[in-house]
């Protein structure tokens, strides 16, 4: 089991910077996926980008491809979300989620067992 707790939200202009975390606990961090997705007010939780237990594959959203950078330390079990070129669209709560380790990583969030409780993102024009 591994439990997981997202941090770095707030507020940013549009165009600005983010760095999300994802902190880990336990010693079973590489037999985990880490999926990030987002959820805004009245849609559906969406998919934003994946990384590997050994962090040499990575998928991401086309929503997001070219802007949003994953990458994960294991030696501190923490995963990051850079996110460069905000834009107000990019508004929602920002999850993290872990899924044990897969030949192919998922991008369904029903797949994914172990959920952070969210930090905010807001951006602003």
């Amino acid at each position: 089991q591994v439990q997981v707790v997202e941090s770095g939200g707030g507020l940013v202009q549009a165009g600005g910077s983010l760095r999300l975390s994802c902190a880990a606990s336990g010693r079973t961090f590489t037999r985990y996926d880490i999926g990030w997705f987002r959820q805004a007010p009245g849609k559906d939780r969406e998919f934003l980008a994946v990384v590997s237990w050994s962090g040499g594959s990575t998928v991401y959203a086309e929503s997001v491809k070219g802007r949003f950078t994953i990458s994960r330390d294991n030696f501190k079990n923490t995963v990051y979300l850079q996110m460069n070129s905000l834009k107000p669209e990019d508004t929602a709560v920002y999850y993290c989620a872990a899924d044990y380790r897969r030949a192919v990583v998922s991008v369904h969030p029903n797949e994914y067992a172990y959920w952070g409780q969210g930090t905010q993102v807001t951006v602003s024009l």
